[in-house]
C-alpha cells in the first residue's frame, strides 16, 4: 500500500508536518512495493528508448511538440 499523499493546502500541510514533528501524526515510510514500482519505471523508460527506432523517436517528439506549442 502507498503512503497517503499530503495534503496540496499549504496550511494543511504545514498542521501536518508539525502534528508529525511532535508526535502526533505518524509519517509511514514507502512500501518496498512503492520503491520497486518507482525502480520499474525508471528502467521501463530506459528500455523503451533502446527499443525504439531513430524514426519512432523522431515521431514521438514531433508529436509532443505540436502538442505543446499548437493549443
Amino acid at each position: 500500500m502507498l503512503r497517503p499523499k499530503r495534503p496540496r493546502d499549504p496550511n494543511q500541510l504545514a498542521k501536518l508536518i508539525a502534528d508529525i514533528a511532535t508526535g502526533d501524526a505518524v509519517d509511514t515510510p514507502p512500501t518496498e512495493k512503492a520503491e520497486g514500482q518507482v525502480k520499474g519505471g525508471k528502467i521501463g523508460g530506459k528500455v523503451r528508448a533502446d527499443r525504439l527506432t531513430p524514426e519512432e523517436r523522431s515521431a514521438i517528439a514531433s508529436k509532443a511538440a505540436k502538442a505543446r506549442w499548437n493549443p
